[in-house]
């Protein structure tokens, strides 16, 4: 399905995206965005955590528009130019990137698979983003977006996430049940040097994701590039499992 606001091509392109400046983020899924004309309006902010670093008031936003009646608000907000980097705050954006690369087979550890299915159920009231099928193996993944840096750290999550826990604890069974599972961190932005856990945010979600990985699951962490196209998959990142803060022992 197409994304509203966004042209298809190789990646998620810009071409509808409406510029404005950020007033302000409040209620968690709402903001208040100026227009180039100078009329404030109030968007959708799709991303459920608390955006540390990537809700600047006076930045550089950009929104999609919709024009479904059914929408309370028509301007949904897709990215932020922050000073070292543009970030794309929309989650949902992450899917998108990383089914693209699925499909390119430009994510070379998840090649090779005959069928890719999205939004599979995997336990009583779990989905999981994508299960991979193979002759030999299916693969469950789970695709998490990222966009808390500091000092060039990626670290997730950025708001603590029971849900996210909850995945966790689901894919030790399903790797318990033999299925091979991997966690795909997109970092939606360009000045991360490397992946930590972000214990100090939620130190229950580092616990669960070093017990998940000790039980066979497999992470990656790829960044993004953003040209004319959009945002596109670019190189993977390497990752520190190391437990560095007191309050997550």
């Amino acid at each position: 399905m197409n994304h509203p606001g966004f042209a298809e091509g190789r990646g998620t392109g810009f071409s509808n995206l409406i510029p404005g400046i950020l007033i302000r983020r409040y209620k968690r899924f709402l903001a208040d965005v100026r227009l180039q004309s100078g009329k404030v309006v109030t968007v959708h902010c799709p991303n459920p955590g608390r955006m540390s670093t990537c809700s600047d008031p006076g930045s550089r936003v950009y929104l999609s528009l919709h024009d479904s009646i059914r929408r309370k608000y028509r301007y949904t907000w897709e990215l932020i130019q922050m000073p070292g980097s543009m970030v794309g705050v929309n989650p949902v954006m992450a899917n998108r990137i990383v089914h693209q690369s699925l499909c390119a087979g430009r994510i070379p550890s998840l090649a090779g698979y005959d069928a890719i299915h999205a939004e599979v159920p995997a336990g009583r009231g779990v989905r999981l983003d994508f299960l991979l099928e193979g002759a030999e193996k299916s693969c469950f993944l789970e695709v998490k977006s990222c966009t808390l840096v500091e000092n060039q750290v990626a670290g997730f999550p950025d708001a603590v996430t029971v849900r996210g826990a909850k995945h966790l604890v689901h894919m030790q069974r399903l790797l318990s049940d033999g299925f091979r599972c991997v966690l795909l961190f997109l970092v939606q932005r360009t000045d991360a040097e490397i992946f930590k856990p972000a214990d100090d945010v939620d130190p229950v979600y580092g616990r669960q994701l070093r017990a998940a990985v000790a039980r066979g699951l497999e992470i990656l962490v790829y960044d993004v590039r953003f040209d004319s196209n959009g945002i596109v998959l670019n190189n993977p990142l390497p990752i520190n499992l190391q437990q560095t803060d007191a309050r997550a022992l």
